[in-house]
């Protein structure tokens, strides 16, 4: 477990910045609340085995007198470095996209078993879709009754997704909940 260098800092904070925009500052000035310390501390963004964890400062204290192969998991994973070294978001960072989100999606309930199952979201399946919402910026998947099912990339703007047909496709899959159950080997 190590901080992050400064490309790789830079690779997480512009894949976050695309889903939760300048709501960004929140997420690393956030003060944690757990801990038995008395001092307060923040969050902050750790490396372990090519994933990058989100963690409170008190907890990752604590977590150095665990030896590096003895540890599985630090705080929240939201995301991992490919053999390329290429940031990829992964669906367990999904409540803190969900909570600083800038843009969301919201689709009809026959539309939500589809993106479940790995698809993208069609016109057709689109109930709502915040205003302004510019062409492939990232985007939180909700069902109608707001439970965030995953996200991914606007394919088309918020005015243009007006001018579409039914197949169109307006928002291109990234990640969704139903991974816990088809890659319940690797997460």
């Amino acid at each position: 477990m190590r901080p992050l260098d400064e490309d790789e800092t830079t690779q997480v904070l512009e894949k976050l910045h695309k889903f939760v925009g300048s709501n960004l500052k929140h997420l690393i000035e956030r003060q944690a609340t757990e801990g038995l310390d008395s001092k307060p501390g923040g969050y902050c963004f750790r490396l372990h085995k090519q994933r990058v964890y989100y963690v409170s400062e008190s907890l990752v204290r604590r977590a150095t007198n665990i030896s590096r192969e003895k540890l599985c998991a630090l705080g929240t994973c939201i995301g991992k470095f490919t053999k390329s070294s290429k940031f990829k978001l992964v669906v367990t960072c999904l409540d803190l996209l969900a909570a600083h989100a800038k843009y969301k999606i919201w689709v009809k309930p026959s539309a939500e078993m589809s993106f479940l199952y790995g698809n993208h979201v069609l016109k057709s399946g689109l109930a709502r879709i915040t205003d302004n919402t510019p062409q492939y910026q990232g985007v939180v998947v909700y069902s109608m009754s707001d439970i965030p099912l995953g996200f991914g990339l606007a394919a088309k703007s918020t005015q243009d997704c007006r001018k579409l047909d039914p197949t169109d496709i307006v928002t291109l899959h990234q990640s969704d909940i139903g991974e816990y159950l088809r890659m319940e080997d690797e997460l």
